[in-house]
């Protein structure tokens, strides 16, 4: 069993569990429940820019501890203050070490900007939880997907009006998962076997995704250079985590980044 199957396992036992202590009628009685949504793809959709999805991780199975001596209400501000298009937080505990309570936090910190649910969603009762913590999006990921579920977690999520994010890691995930309900295609640059990442995925597929999905690109983006280079290949969005949270101030990294990205703007300006 590979670790994304070991995720997955693990993931139907909290649901299990989940759904002895709260009702799907229970969360919709969620304070954030009927909160409209703050549409993250229509923000990327109209961005003339390389836009930056920040995200608030603790840990990773495959780095273990980034940090977890920060606190989400304040890293998340600062990455609103710094210009992020868009907020992840992870929820997924055990292996992330994320929680509700991380998002929340988050969330009541910046009502007024797309926040992502990270987590792996394999039942419609997950995207219940979403709406009732007051996401805008959440995250298929088609490597621990059927199409068919893919089809129909994306469809229940469009009926409760939240932005869909299908990630891929190659072609052959794309043709299986593409669909009428997605949003937003990510692509994750990092090998699921081997965890080493890429931009060359990113690059090849992103002519395989029709123009009628707003493109991010995800995973091993560190420098302004790599998110220009992937920009001009046509994706709007970069979901970037470690990078941020292995600093002691994550929301100053993403202040830095945007720095030069602006810089390398006006340099590109210069030269043409």
């Amino acid at each position: 069993m590979n670790i994304l199957e070991k995720i997955v396992a693990r993931k139907k036992e909290e649901i299990f569990e989940s759904k002895k202590e709260k009702s799907f009628a229970d969360l919709e009685k969620g304070t954030y429940f009927d909160k409209p949504t703050i549409s993250l793809a229509k923000a990327l959709k109209t961005a003339s820019t390389p836009q930056v999805i920040s995200e608030f991780k603790r840990k990773s199975p495959s780095k273990g501890i980034i940090n977890d001596q920060v606190r989400p209400e304040i890293v998340t501000r600062d990455y609103a203050n710094a210009g992020a298009v868009g907020l992840s937080v992870l929820t997924d505990r055990y292996f992330f070490g994320g929680s509700f309570d991380d998002f929340l936090r988050a969330r009541e910190a910046n009502p007024g900007i797309p926040m992502l649910r990270k987590d792996f969603i394999v039942d419609e009762y997950q995207l219940f939880e979403a709406k009732a913590i007051g996401a805008d999006v959440i995250l298929l990921i088609a490597a621990c997907l059927t199409p068919r579920e893919v089809i129909s977690l994306s469809r229940k999520a469009r009926e409760l009006g939240l932005d869909v994010l299908l990630e891929v890691h190659n072609q052959q995930e794309l043709e299986e998962s593409i669909g009428d309900a997605i949003d937003i295609i990510g692509v994750n640059n990092r090998n699921l076997k081997t965890f080493e990442t890429s931009i060359d995925t990113s690059i090849a597929l992103s002519e395989q995704i029709p123009d009628s999905f707003v493109k991010i690109s995800e995973s091993g983006l560190k420098d302004a250079e790599t998110i220009i280079r992937l920009f001009q290949n046509g994706y709007k969005g970069f979901l970037i985590g470690e990078t941020f949270m292995k600093t002691v101030n994550p929301g100053t990294a993403l202040a830095d980044l945007q720095n030069n990205l602006t810089q390398h703007k006006n340099l590109n300006s210069l030269i043409l």
